[in-house]
């Protein structure tokens, strides 16, 4: 789970430098691409159909999926790399919420209270000025960190839908349909204004289709070996990793208000996560 974490810490990077001058819709395809490629091969070197049983919720399966890949993206092209990354990290909060309602699951109280707390994170994170005025200055902007929010609720549907699909699908099977959902939905936001990539942009966007694939392997093997409230709450590495990466590569040291709202946020969601 550490090393999955770092993976996708890695992959945040490599989004965040190529979003320097790339669209993020660009990069969602190169990854998509990259990750429906590797998908393909090896259902094709196990012996299983890429195609699926349950085609419809596979379907929405991707295209939750690629929703919320798109909001992730553009938030890490426009907030620090820690901030998107915790702010992504609320979706075990609404994965539970959204259970309730599409699977019948019941919420204790205690969960409850859990994710009220991992959205106070989010909004000392954020610190709107509609709320805190300019009494904290630092505040995020609105706009991205609404579309990272909006990331991690579109996460919790997919994840959602994922449990729904149960064991009637091979997980490489769901892994390709999100990559080949994503692959059909960024193709044409891309071409709207696709910028030709330099040699050093090909690489980052090669390491990002890579460095995801690792850390859905990682994920997987870490999952199978440990009780999943444990191997998640290892999984939160990835919000550290990220932070020294903004560090090193951006400048962006987080300040109080962020520390706080981030072990807030990780608070409620390891509480859900162990339900």
């Amino acid at each position: 789970m550490a090393v999955s974490a770092f993976f996708f810490a890695l992959m945040s990077l490599l989004v965040k430098l190529a979003g320097e001058r790339l669209p993020s819709q660009e990069i969602v395809l190169a990854r998509s691409v990259v990750s429906a490629g590797l998908s393909w091969a090896v259902l094709r070197r196990v012996g299983v159909s890429p195609w699926g049983n349950r085609r419809g919720l596979l379907l929405v399966r991707g295209v939750f999926g690629f929703a919320a890949l798109s909001c992730f993206f553009y938030a890490l092209v426009h907030l620090p790399l820690a901030d998107a990354t915790v702010i992504q990290y609320t979706n075990p909060a609404f994965t539970a919420l959204i259970a309730v309602w599409a699977l019948g699951e019941s919420l204790r109280l205690r969960e409850v209270a859990a994710v009220v707390v991992s959205l106070a994170g989010v909004v000392l994170i954020a610190r709107p000025s509609f709320l805190f005025g300019g009494a904290v200055g630092g505040g995020l902007p609105l706009l991205p960190a609404g579309v990272a929010l909006a990331g991690a609720v579109l996460s919790g549907a997919a994840y959602v839908t994922v449990r729904r699909l149960g064991a009637s699908e091979h997980p490489l099977v769901i892994v390709f349909w999100f990559a080949m959902i994503s692959t059909l939905g960024s193709l044409p936001l891309a071409a709207r204004e696709a910028l030709w990539p330099t040699a050093r942009e090909w690489l980052l966007l090669a390491g990002v289709g890579v460095g995801t694939q690792l850390g859905q392997v990682y994920l997987t093997r870490g999952l199978k070996r440990e009780r999943a409230g444990r191997a998640m709450t290892v999984a939160y590495l990835q919000i550290l990793f990220a932070g020294i990466w903004g560090a090193i590569f951006f400048d962006d040291i987080p300040g109080a208000w962020s520390i706080a709202g981030a072990l807030l946020v990780i608070g409620g969601t390891v509480t859900v996560a162990r339900r």
